[in-house]
């Protein structure tokens, strides 16, 4: 896996959780609605939703490991 793979792993995981904690609108409209508390609410679940995902992704990628570098023979003579 190279770095732009993990980071659109991570940003996939990111937008996954964030979009899920939208469900909060069915499930509690009394809380999660569309006045500016509401609002406010919904957008502290939709960022926590997202890091945990992330979280999650990270823990079971963790990140890739650096591109191996040449590694030239050492000069003789």
């Amino acid at each position: 896996m190279n770095l732009r793979t993990w980071i659109h792993g991570l940003v996939a995981a990111f937008i996954g959780g964030a979009a899920a904690s939208v469900t909060n609108l069915i499930v509690a409209p009394e809380s999660f609605n569309m006045t500016p508390e509401g609002l406010k609410k919904l957008g502290w679940a939709v960022l926590a939703s997202g890091v945990v995902a992330a979280a999650l992704y990270l823990k079971q990628s963790p990140l890739p490991p650096a591109e191996k570098e040449l590694v030239l023979p050492p000069k003789t003579g």
